[in-house]
This record gives structure tokens, sequence and C-alpha cells, in this order.
């Protein structure tokens, strides 16, 4: 009797992933969300979310440094930028435009060195305009720019994802073709807490996590080129190791990076990073 309850109801463990499962559920007779179906004049190689488990440790600072390493490497290049309320991606690439619209969907706009962008920012009036929107519309208007953005030829795109594991994150990894993420964290107590939610996710939903970026990590003194670990020692080696994951790259405090950005001049900051990872990653 036990055995047939089970067999009623597979979708109390379903993960979605037809291929490793063999029972007649509602997933595999296509009453499940699926994947999303790309607007019909892009083409999207490879989709890279850029995650955290809680917010201000610097999401959009490694995506944005992730889109120029790729560009720097000719690569095509775009980002999705999944956190409506907050969205920030635009300002750290100089784009101000509102986005135009043609017979073949949203156009997104493109930086100086054509990385292109689509982000809640681009369509509304003013820069500053709030949005003051429940969960299940901000995650529909990130499931739009997958559908309604013709994007052209792109070989990755990167989600800046916003912080946490609610409504846009579980519709992004639902709904899109997550390839893997890469979780950024930052060297304060929190950071077994950020790495394990953000891990965690991703392991029920089967996306792969390529690695962990520490943001934050040291500040170099000027005077005497001393590094020092103003939010405490980095744990990020033994944490990223407990799960058998890389550390892609340990970010510092670094002002000039953070007033290029503010400027809207990311793509033209010195060393990046994230440069000798990105090209690992997109062999």
């Amino acid at each position: 009797m036990e055995e047939n309850k089970d067999m009623e109801r597979p979708e109390e463990n379903c993960t979605h992933d037809c291929s490793s499962c063999s029972a007649n559920c509602s997933s595999r007779e296509g009453g499940a969300p699926g994947k999303e179906a790309l607007n019909a004049h892009s083409k999207v190689k490879k989709v890279i979310g850029i995650v955290s488990g809680k917010g201000g440790v610097g999401k959009s600072m490694v995506t944005g440094l992730a889109a120029v390493a790729a560009r720097r490497e000719g690569y095509e290049v775009g980002i999705l930028d999944a956190d409506i309320t907050g969205p920030s991606i635009p300002k750290m690439f100089g784009i101000h435009e509102t986005a135009g619209a043609s017979e073949i969907g949203i156009l997104p706009e493109a930086s100086g060195s054509g990385i292109k962008v689509m982000s809640l920012n681009l369509l509304t009036q003013n820069e500053t305009d709030p949005v003051i929107w429940r969960g299940p519309v901000i995650a529909g208007a990130v499931t739009q720019f997958w559908t309604d953005v013709a994007w052209g030829d792109l070989d990755v795109m990167f989600i800046d994802m916003p912080p946490g594991t609610g409504d846009v994150p579980l519709t992004v990894f639902q709904s899109l073709p997550v390839d893997g993420i890469i979780i950024v964290t930052s060297p304060q107590e929190l950071v077994s807490m950020i790495v394990e939610k953000a891990y965690n996710m991703a392991k029920m939903m089967n996306i792969p996590v390529l690695g962990v970026v520490e943001n934050m990590s040291y500040f170099t003194c000027p005077d005497c080129g001393r590094k020092l670990e103003i939010f405490g020692p980095s744990r990020v080696d033994e944490i990223a190791a407990a799960k058998g994951l890389p550390v892609l790259a340990k970010l510092p405090i670094d002002p000039e990076l953070a007033r290029m950005s503010d400027e809207g001049r990311i793509e033209f900051a010195g060393e990046n990073p994230l440069q000798a990872s990105v090209k690992e990653m997109l062999k």
C-alpha cells in the first residue's frame, strides 16, 4: 500500500528532471513548469547565474566583472539583470537609454564594448522609479526578459540574481536552461550560511555550482602595500573545500574599481581578477 502511495504522488520529491526518473507524473506529461522558449531571434550557448544567500555581497559587481572578462576573451556576451527591485547593471556600464522595440521583440542596449544588457531600468521612465511589485509579477518580468528580448547570438549570458532563495531564483532555475551558478560571498561570519543556502538550492534544482567568489576579501594599504582583512580572516577556502567547490577569486576592496563602476566605466578598469576563471570556464 505504501508503494502505491509513492507512485501516486511522485511530485512531492520531483526535481523535474525526467531523464533520471521513470514515474508517470505531471512533469513527464507536460503539466509542470518547463523551460521557457528563448526569443526566436536569439541564440544563447551558455547561461550562468550569479547568486548569493544574502544581499550586499557584490553580486552585481561580480556579474559585471565576469561579463567584461568574457568579452575581453572575444565572446559575445549578454547580461540579464534579474534583480528587478535593485537593478544596478546599467549604471555600471554607463547605459541610461530606454530599450527599444521592434517586430522581433524588445531590443537590449549595448555597452561600449558590445555587452548586451536588459534590465528593468531600461524600461522605466526614470531610473529612480521604484518597482513596487509582488513576487510573482517580478518573476514574470524576468521570464519575459528571456522570451521577449531579441538577444541575437550570444556565447554566454550572465544572470544577475536578486539575493536569497525566493521567487526569482526559483523561476530562473525552473524556467531557464541554467548551465551553472557562481556563488558570491564575503569574509564575514555569515559566510558559511551564505554559501550553504545558495549551494543547497542549486543542488535541489539540479544546477551545477561552478565555484565561489569571495568579495571584499581584503584591502591593500596604498602606503605600505600590506593586505588588511577588514571583515576578518577569510574562511572561503575551507568552506568551499567542504563542498568540493573551487574558489574562483578573492576580490579586494578596490576604491578605484568602485569609482569606475559608479561612473559607468567598469569596462575600462585595469586588471580583472575574474579573467583567468572566466577564461577557463568558457573553454
